[in-house]
């Protein structure tokens, strides 16, 4: 069997074809041609898509572009190059030299020496057009080509950007990456919008689970999460969560990402409210650092004059029935139009997990919610009821202490303080980059009546 090791030697190739007298055009993404320096006429080669041409009687401008950057590269060829086939969304391969340019706005170009149209584009049939500002609900129509557009690549890359972000944070401050379950037997939130999982017609058995009991599409990985805490202490997961809602509004999905995270040996809220804080300023911090001009973009285009600030602290205890998007907004509004955190909810509004404060008429959980601008709430967590007799009586009051039996076990054996949260990622987006619908941040919205693709 091979090692490891034996995967990272040097591949040697054996050939009888002869050396080739020249140096092949080095591979450049765009945003790696933009940032070039003292290139010296360095001969590269530059793959992408046309985003505009303009022909004058001397001289052929393209501008290419590969999805690594908002910009686009210009290039500059000889008119003879011109041909129908030149068109707006056409994918080309362009060899020649990259030299400073001598225009304002742009670092380098490409000086064309080979021009290859790799796949035609009928421009009267796009339903992308030219120098067209569409609206992202006529781009919704088209998901596999709204991506092709600059607002879309925008968002697409500050999400990237945020995922490595995330990943990263987590990493940093010691957390284990678990890839929890999509498919699950419980029902974390209590809510029943679940998707059942079963096989097709052809493979289904008559009066027969195939996992022997009833299985769902995740809604969330926190209960899987809190096992793992037990063994690494600070655990994280981040993945697709699934939600049966029959609504088309702008704030639901079907198919959502969260970003979840458990914490043992954690006894208060404040303690927790400092990860979940620290999560929200340190990864806004590294997408507004990696992808300014997409952030800008989406501003100026979307969400006119919205802007990030770093935000003061401010806390907010509240009591009584529970909050509803227009609650959450006002409060938001009501504290300055910054990020609040909600503490301490009524015990009967929360799930069987969350730990009793034990706080006498009010009887609230160790809850929090953070609410920001434009949003409502973006995380929500809690502490856990490690304590087993308070967390039996919850279950038996809900009768489901058979089914969460194994639940009950890890505070039988080592159980300890412990508290977690959860970020719906999608949301995460719309609040920095001020888009409206959910719909909008995410590659391919899977929503109640629409599953394109």
């Amino acid at each position: 069997m091979f090692g490891a090791r034996c995967l990272l030697r040097p591949l040697r190739s054996c050939s009888s074809a002869p050396c080739p007298k020249h140096k092949p055009p080095a591979k450049l993404r765009v945003r790696d041609a933009l940032r070039a320096q003292n290139t010296s006429g360095e001969r590269v080669k530059v793959q992408g898509w046309i985003r505009s041409v303009r022909s004058q009687k001397e001289v052929l401008f393209l501008h290419v572009n590969d999805g690594s950057s908002l910009e686009s590269l210009q290039v500059v060829a000889d008119p003879s190059f011109d041909s129908r086939e030149l068109a707006f969304g056409s994918s080309v391969e362009v060899q020649g030299q990259l030299v400073k340019s001598p225009s304002k706005g742009q670092n380098m170009e490409l000086k064309a020496e080979k021009i290859e149209v790799v796949g035609n584009c009928d421009v009267k049939t796009f339903p992308i057009k030219y120098k067209e500002r569409h609206p992202l609900e006529y781009l919704r129509r088209y998901p596999h080509l709204r991506c092709r557009t600059n607002v879309l690549g925008s968002i697409l890359r500050v999400r990237s950007e945020a995922t490595a972000a995330i990943h990263s944070f987590f990493k940093d401050n010691g957390f284990v990456h678990i890839h929890t379950p999509i498919i699950t037997s419980n029902d974390c939130e209590g809510a029943g919008e679940l998707f059942q999982v079963e096989p097709s017609s052809k493979m289904k058995v008559s009066e027969e689970n195939f996992f022997n009991v009833p299985a769902f599409l995740t809604v969330s990985g926190q209960l899987h999460l809190e096992v793992m805490s037990g063994a690494f202490t600070q655990v994280f997961t981040f993945g697709p969560t699934f939600r049966a809602e029959n609504s088309q509004s702008r704030r639901h999905l079907a198919e959502f990402y969260m970003v979840e995270a458990e914490i043992s040996f954690v006894e208060s809220l404040k303690d927790l409210m400092q990860v979940m804080e620290g999560l929200f300023k340190t990864t806004v911090m590294m997408v507004l650092s990696n992808c300014p001009e997409d952030v800008e973009l989406c501003h100026k285009f979307i969400a006119p004059g919205q802007k990030i600030r770093t935000y003061a602290e401010k806390q907010l205890f509240n009591w009584g029935t529970d909050l509803h998007t227009e609650h959450e907004k006002y409060l938001v509004k009501h504290c300055g139009n910054i990020p609040v955190f909600v503490v301490n909810y009524p015990l009967v509004l929360k799930p069987f997990y969350m730990r009793d404060n034990e706080d006498g008429p009010q009887h609230t959980v160790a809850a929090v919610d953070l609410l920001v601008p434009g949003v409502g709430e973006l995380f929500g967590g809690s502490l856990r009821e490690e304590r087993y007799h308070f967390l039996e009586q919850q279950l038996a009051r809900l009768g489901l202490t058979e089914a969460y039996q194994w639940y009950l076990d890890l505070r039988r054996f080592g159980s300890v303080p412990h508290g977690g949260f959860g970020m719906g990622f999608e949301r995460y987006l719309q609040c920095i980059l001020g888009v409206d619908n959910i719909k909008d941040v995410i590659p391919f919205p899977r929503f109640t009546h629409s599953c394109l693709l």
